[in-house]
């Protein structure tokens, strides 16, 4: 039995994913080069934002177009936090924090990004700042999630960076 419903669901999954499609998404840019990025979040004091995404998943469409894009338009988190998103399925490489280039997939397993979407908040070598926001359960209140981590991650990363700052 339980078997037929894991059958049913992979087949449903399917069917949605085929029916959404690959999206093409053209705010929230992919990642190329986090050590270059990593510059940018050091001078801005910024915590850097990451999307684990797969081509096809309903639910990364979801928190992009519904929450992240919105987000970078408003302008309302420019001083906030730098938003990107890694495709996990993609065999394109990306130049790490330490400048060396890793899979993306072997860079999402390093925050535990199995689950798409899944969004994590580093600093500019990497480390996280907040817990990660895995999944989406309820729209209602995933906006609030994302703002409470934002929050938390602007709140360790400037002391750290007002204390060693000259």
């Amino acid at each position: 039995m339980r078997l037929k419903i894991f059958a049913l669901l992979l087949t449903l999954c399917a069917s949605f994913t085929a029916a959404a499609g690959p999206s093409e998404h053209g705010v929230l840019p992919a990642t190329q080069n986090l050590a270059a990025l990593a510059e940018q979040a050091r001078e801005r004091r910024l915590p850097i934002l990451v999307m684990f995404s797969q081509r096809g998943c309903p639910y990364c469409t979801i928190v992009e177009e519904e929450f992240l894009e919105p987000m970078m338009r408003s302008g309302d988190y420019r001083d906030k936090v730098i938003m990107r998103r890694v495709m996990v399925d993609s065999f394109t490489p990306i130049t790490d924090f330490d400048g060396e280039e890793v899979e993306a997939n072997a860079f999402a397993s390093r925050y535990r990004g199995y689950v798409t979407p899944t969004v994590v908040f580093l600093d500019a070598r990497g480390r996280q700042l907040a817990p990660p926001v895995v999944g989406i359960t309820t729209v209602d209140f995933y906006g609030g999630k994302l703002d409470a981590a934002i929050e938390e991650s602007l709140s360790r990363l400037r002391p750290q960076a007002s204390l060693s700052a000259p």
